[in-house]
Formats: C-alpha cells, sequence, structure tokens
C-alpha cells in the first residue's frame, strides 16, 4: 500500500507575443483512498503573495498518508502580475481584460486572461469545492467571503474558520456596483453558477509575508479539507460574525492627507455616523471632510495611506446580517 502521490506540473497557461510560454505549477495531491477534489489557488493579483506562502507550507503540511481524495493547488495563478507586483496585467498585454479576477470562467480563443482562466478552469470544472486565495489592505481584518444565499458556499466559509464571514449579493440582487465592478467574473462567482461550493479568503494584506495571517490561512484550508473530507479530523466550533459585504465604502469627499481617527480599530462595530478620520488641506491645514460611517456594522479595512483623491476608499464597514 502506498501512502498517497503528489506532482507538480508544468502547465502553460497562454503564450506571449514573443512565443514565450506563460506557463505556472499545478500541484496535484492523491490520496489512495477515493474521495471529493479541493481546488486552490493565490495570486490571481500578483501583488497579493500572502495566499502563495500559505500553499507553500500547506505542502508543507499535508500528510499524503491521511488523505482522501485529491487537492490540486496553483501557487501563482497569474505570472504576469506576480512578477509585476501588481493588481493587473500591463495594457500591452491584454488591454481588454487587465483584470484576470472579471473573466471567469475565460475563453480560449479570447484574451490572454481569457486563456489563462480557460486553461485553469479545466481544474476547476473537476472540483467539489473551490478555495480562491486573496489579500486585501495593509489594515484589514482577514475574512471570507461567500455568495449570500449559498448554503454550501458559506458552510465551506465556516470552516475556513475567520472571525468575520462576508455574504455578498450577486446577479439580480446585487447593487449596481458590483454590476459596475464585472464581480460576475471572479472566479468564486463563475464557479458558484456551476454548482461548485466556493469561497474567497481576504487574508490581509498584501506585499509582505503577514504570519499571523499565512498561519490562519493554512489552518483555514487544512479545516476546508476536514469539512470536506479530504483529510480526518473534525472542524471546530467557533463563534464568528456573518455580515453582508457592503459595496458601497466609506470615500474621501476631497483631495488632502487623511488621518484615520486614532480611536479605530478593524474588527470592532461601529455605530452609523462613527467619526473614521479627517482629510486636511496639507498646506493650508483646515480639515477639508470629516469622514464618517454611514451605517452600522463591522469595520474590516481602514486605509492607512496618507494621500487620498476625492473618491478613495478610506474603510470598509460590513452590515451585520439578520439571522
Amino acid at each position: 500500500m502506498s501512502d498517497g502521490t503528489h506532482t507538480g506540473e508544468q502547465v502553460t497557461l497562454a503564450r506571449l507575443p514573443s512565443g514565450v510560454e506563460l506557463t505556472t505549477t499545478v500541484h496535484t495531491y492523491r490520496g489512495d483512498e477515493p474521495g471529493p477534489t479541493l481546488y486552490v489557488q493565490a495570486a490571481q493579483h500578483g501583488r497579493e503573495i500572502n495566499g502563495t506562502e500559505v500553499l507553500r507550507r500547506f505542502h508543507e503540511r499535508l500528510s499524503l498518508e491521511s488523505l482522501s481524495g485529491t487537492v490540486i493547488a496553483v501557487p501563482v495563478a497569474n505570472p504576469l502580475t506576480f512578477d509585476r507586483v501588481s493588481y493587473t496585467t500591463p495594457e500591452q498585454l491584454d488591454s481588454v481584460n487587465p483584470n484576470m479576477n472579471r473573466i471567469w470562467p475565460g475563453d480560449c480563443d479570447g484574451s490572454l486572461h481569457q486563456r489563462m482562466a480557460a486553461r485553469l478552469w479545466e481544474y476547476v470544472t473537476g472540483a467539489d469545492a473551490i478555495v480562491d486565495l486573496h489579500t486585501g489592505s495593509p489594515n484589514m481584518l482577514p475574512h471570507v467571503v461567500y455568495r449570500e444565499g449559498d448554503e454550501r458556499s458559506r458552510s465551506l466559509a465556516e470552516a475556513f474558520g475567520t472571525d468575520l464571514l462576508l455574504s455578498e449579493q450577486a446577479d439580480e440582487d446585487a447593487p449596481d456596483e458590483w454590476h459596475r465592478r464585472g464581480f460576475a467574473g471572479k472566479l468564486r462567482v463563475a464557479a458558484a453558477d456551476e454548482g461548485i461550493p466556493s469561497i474567497t479568503p481576504e487574508l490581509a494584506y498584501n506585499k509582505q509575508i503577514l504570519e499571523t495571517v499565512v498561519k490562519e490561512g493554512v489552518e483555514g484550508l487544512i479545516d476546508v479539507c476536514r469539512y470536506i473530507d479530504v483529510l480526518p479530523g473534525d472542524v471546530p466550533d467557533r463563534d464568528q460574525h456573518i455580515a453582508r459585504n457592503h459595496l458601497g465604502q466609506v470615500t474621501a469627499g476631497e483631495s488632502g492627507l487623511f488621518r484615520p481617527n486614532p480611536s479605530i480599530e478593524v474588527g470592532e462595530f461601529v455605530p452609523e455616523g462613527t467619526a473614521i478620520g479627517t482629510v486636511y488641506h496639507p498646506t493650508r491645514y483646515e480639515p477639508l471632510d470629516e469622514a464618517s460611517a454611514d451605517r452600522d456594522g463591522i469595520i474590516y479595512a481602514l486605509t492607512q495611506e496618507a494621500t487620498v483623491t476625492a473618491g478613495d476608499q478610506l474603510a470598509s464597514v460590513a452590515l451585520i446580517r439578520d439571522e
């Protein structure tokens, strides 16, 4: 009796104008016993590297002899943005679809990102559950996003185990901003449309490895594997907040220097009207805009970038869901 297998396959996602093949590594872990398939990927957006580090440590942690079924892991889903430490691909390479996470399930005859997504989609459609690892802004509470009303995805999110879970309205229930920003083309949304439970953990922070959230991400993946019976063991009971994703963010009303309210911390409940921070004129010193929460909720992101332009996002507030 063997102890399961691991392979790392170089897969061509697309071809560049020079003829150079754009490749990534797809890791496949197979247990001796039959079971479900989990597909997990990271770094669609190349600056969001904590997910890539999660998969490296998950690889070290995963016990093949305990595995039933299959885990497919793609640590760098988008090599182009990874190399540029960027969110989008240069206009010269994909001027039509610069954001890979807006065009799923892709198109094998489409633009560069569409072709890349279509190649990875071949693995997605054979999975029983999807985890798409992302990260957020420098001061963000780790959380998991799932589609509101999708109870199988909600259960997957609960298993991943962050303190905050965000349900996101989709399709005809979604606000105009959801449609305007092309969220129907997110991997999580496209997979859910195919009936595959899908979640997006946001592991808080980009460009730097943050030890606490990487550890949380590895434990989250292990618990997802336990939940879908890929690994043995029980998922612990947790006290989690379930809130509705709030796309109408707190934004800067004026351009200038932003000073966050020092008494505000991410993860805390804020009543409507709570002062989020002040935008000042940098040379004349007077306050130009007093930003405040437009509703009761949990503040899960707060910018630490001081130079802001009118309309920039300053904070994110999630509405607590009525159960």
